[in-house]
């Protein structure tokens, strides 16, 4: 699992209460350091291995957040994205982390998601864009925003332990939610409200798109 300065903590701390209690697994959270790693809104992570020191994975999970991209112009994160990537036989994310494993040329070709407020944004890495919740595509399971990062930890179990396993994760933590309010996605959320979240979220959509088409451009010469 991939840590970064200013993830989204629920992106990468919701799917790690599920891999963690995969039977015989070890999780590991990596980063640049083994300095704790600040999300954007305050919580220190801390990591268990560096990108020197982390071990061969067969699973690849990648949060997203505000600092995803900032760490989509970091060569050495790409670069062992990129390493990981190429034996690792689930290659994961939540959120907009799907641009970095897409900015890393692990998303070509495959069906993907991501928040839907960026959705539009996957092609230019290469991605097929389809807007569900969780998405899987042969060895890429992607998800939705932050929440999402839950659903796709339970699909990840159930793709590599079995739905049995999955389901006694699922109730392990009881994981049956009910929200107070029908407001969670554009297709429920009253129209005015999607407007603004639109509104609120544009300087950071205008950002990222620069970024990818750069990256693009970039990967074309």
């Amino acid at each position: 699992m991939l840590l970064f300065p200013q993830l989204t903590q629920l992106d990468l701390t919701g799917p790690h209460e599920v891999l963690a209690r995969l039977p015989g697994a070890t999780t590991h959270l990596v980063a640049k350091t083994r300095d704790p790693v600040r999300s954007e809104t305050g919580l220190a992570i801390v990591p268990t291995a560096t990108f020197e020191d982390a071990p061969p994975i067969d699973l690849l999970f990648v949060p997203g957040g505000f600092g995803q991209i900032a760490a989509t112009d970091d060569e050495a994160t790409l670069a062992w994205l990129r390493g990981a990537g190429a034996t690792a036989k689930w290659i994961t994310s939540a959120c907009t982390g799907a641009f970095l494993l897409g900015a890393a040329g692990l998303l070509r070709g495959y069906r993907a998601t991501t928040h839907w407020a960026y959705l539009d944004l996957l092609p230019l890495v290469g991605a097929i864009p389809e807007p569900h919740r969780v998405v899987v595509d042969r060895g890429r399971i992607t998800g939705g925003g932050v929440t999402a990062g839950i659903d796709v930890a339970l699909t990840i179990a159930a793709e590599a332990c079995g739905r049995e396993v999955a389901e006694h994760i699922q109730l392990m933590l009881e994981y049956d939610p009910h929200p107070p309010f029908q407001a969670g996605h554009p297709r429920i959320a009253a129209p005015d409200q999607v407007t603004r979240v639109r509104q609120q979220l544009a300087p950071r959509h205008a950002e990222r798109e620069a970024q990818l088409r750069r990256l693009a451009f970039r990967g074309s010469d």
